[in-house]
């Protein structure tokens, strides 16, 4: 199972010893606005996350985002469709505003073309999350277009904007930590 490695996180799978304080920030309100995930979640409906599925393979593979200490701080997600992969990363409350998604969003992305080659990655989010939004742009995606009130969620119509990174932008010097 891979475990990445930064100077203070390490992404690594999910065990069942996470599950409480998984379930914990993604109920948090604030953690949870602009998730897809539905509400409330449970023990059950987060299981799923637990896996010793290799990163890289088809579908959503997630990792827990911890302090090299160990403690969870939330987690990142690559969705492999091909030579292509869609990104998440989500963050309990108190440890957003310290650069660990940066950290660890930038991690994954290195691994993504560096260690499996591909191709693009792209995020899909709602771009009322600023926060989010300026996370990409730091790490290097560029925002490709917004899809004006193209889904529905939590009980409105919202809009989705799309980011998009290839490895070829990244090798020309996106790869810097900023």
């Amino acid at each position: 199972m891979t475990t990445l490695h930064t100077p203070r996180l390490a992404l690594r799978p999910l065990t069942p010893d996470d599950l409480p304080a998984v379930v914990a920030y993604r109920n948090d309100p604030e953690v949870a606005r602009y998730q897809g995930w539905p509400l409330p979640a449970t023990l059950e409906t987060v299981a799923g996350l637990v896996s010793a599925t290799p990163l890289g393979s088809p579908g959503w593979v997630q990792r827990a985002v911890t302090l090299r200490e160990g403690d969870l701080l939330g987690d990142v997600a690559l969705n492999t469709q091909g030579p292509q992969a869609e990104v998440g990363v989500t963050l309990a409350r108190p440890a957003q505003g310290q650069g660990y998604a940066h950290e660890a969003l930038h991690a994954l992305v290195t691994y993504a073309f560096g260690d499996l080659y591909l191709h693009r990655l792209h995020a899909s989010i709602d771009p009322r999350n600023v926060r989010v939004a300026a996370l990409l742009t730091r790490v290097g995606f560029r925002h490709e277009g917004t899809s004006l009130q193209s889904y529905w969620h939590r009980g409105e119509w919202t809009d989705d904007a799309r980011y998009g990174l290839l490895a070829s932008e990244w090798t020309r010097g996106g790869s810097g930590l900023k």
